[in-house]
């Protein structure tokens, strides 16, 4: 009797501390976007996932602030829309706007405020290029054309053996690959339910295989930017959050600290797993505004930061295109919407943006639980363009 009770005891203890969490972390994940959890869990990821912090910087430098007012309506397809009313549309929780070096714009809805840290999605890959740059100015990288096989022996035999540096930012790896959130059984959202119950990311990502030549056709794969990840790991010798901490986070004097989610074995969610607040994801648009400098140093190199938005090949350029799935255009880990191609923009699912227009001399920072995203894809972010287009040209010819 003491032995089946003993086993008994034993099998609990197992299924707490082993089985017990990952379920709970499977429920969670399979209503993460919920109208009536989406909100919440956008800034609570750290209870959802592991996490890895980024302290605030040591030196922290708040944004001076000259407030003015937006304009009431933008234009969309045409048609005269009203903005208060699409910023509502879309659950917007926060959007900053930035001119020059100063906040003009500063609003949070749905419980939001400037101390939460939200979640970044997709935003985080643009992060994720300017480590790659940096790395490649201190030659830990010796070329962005090298395959990323130099670094990576164990993606040998994968989709991504020899593919460039370049093509893997550009999204133009060829790798076989579904990303339609709205379909359950899609590539990434396999990926999402593997992390969920314990598989590395590492191990998913070399499961991928090779549909295409690389460096000619633009296809959008998250995958990608986690292999990145792997790139600045193994280059720099530390996590991606030290990295970013020393680079960028500590040099920009960074108000908050911020976290990355991170799975069993602890590697960050480099293809979108970044928490932070709306004025930090600001300032770091503002990084890229300033060709890269920040006070009198040179952050990042202006070549990456004009590199980063050029659309250097014809599967690159905006609009619609047998060479892309995409109609956006895209550079390094940048979004080049087009028409014009002056503005550029980092994009995360559920409509997270940092917009910038260097004409205007704008950033946009936007951060949203849009549950509708998965049935609006494309015209939420055209309309969402078009509504930072509008305040930017609102804001620049009133000044």
């Amino acid at each position: 009797m003491k032995i089946l009770l003993y086993l008994f005891l034993f099998l609990a203890v197992v299924v707490s501390i082993f089985i017990l969490p990952k379920a709970l972390r499977v429920h969670k994940v399979k209503t993460l976007y919920d109208k009536d959890k989406i909100v919440y869990n956008f800034v609570n990821m750290n209870k959802i996932f592991p996490s890895r912090n980024i302290d605030a910087s040591i030196n922290p430098k708040p944004l001076k602030r000259n407030i003015k007012s937006l304009p009431e309506t933008f234009i969309y397809e045409g048609e005269e829309k009203n903005l208060e009313q699409y910023l509502d549309y879309f659950w917007s929780d926060g959007m900053l706007v930035l001119h020059n070096d100063e906040i003009v714009y500063e609003n949070y809805w749905l419980g939001n405020n400037e101390s939460k840290k939200h979640i970044s999605w997709s935003v985080a890959k643009s992060l994720i290029s300017a480590l790659v740059g940096i790395a490649i100015e201190e030659r830990l990288i010796d070329s962005v054309n090298d395959p990323v096989t130099k670094y990576l022996d164990d993606f040998k035999g994968t989709g991504y053996e020899d593919v460039s540096i370049k093509d893997i930012l550009q999204m133009s790896t060829g790798v076989l690959f579904n990303e339609d959130y709205a379909d359950y059984n899609s590539d990434i959202n396999r990926f999402g339910r593997a992390i969920a119950t314990g598989t590395s990311m590492r191990d998913f990502s070399k499961t991928l295989t090779r549909e295409r030549e690389p460096g000619t056709y633009m296809h959008y794969v998250s995958i990608n930017t986690q292999v990145l990840g792997f790139l600045l790991q193994k280059v720099t010798n530390k996590t991606i959050s030290e990295y970013l901490y020393e680079k960028i986070w500590d040099p920009l004097g960074m108000e908050d600290s911020a976290y990355f989610i991170l799975d069993d074995v602890n590697d960050e969610l480099a293809l979108g797993g970044l928490n932070a607040t709306l004025r930090d994801y600001a300032k770091f648009g503002l990084l890229y505004l300033q060709k890269g400098r920040w006070d009198n140093d040179q952050i990042i190199s202006e070549k990456w930061i004009e590199d980063s938005h050029k659309t250097d090949g014809d599967h690159l350029i905006p609009g619609v295109r047998s060479t892309s799935s995409n109609p956006w255009g895209y550079g390094y880990q940048w979004w080049v919407p087009g028409f014009p191609d002056t503005d550029f923009t980092a994009s995360g699912v559920y409509n997270q943006y940092i917009y910038i227009d260097p004409i205007s001399k704008i950033v946009i920072a936007k951060t949203s639980s849009n549950y509708k995203y998965t049935s609006e894809l494309q015209m939420s972010k055209d309309m969402h363009m078009a509504m930072f287009r509008s305040i930017a040209k609102h804001i620049s010819s009133n000044n």
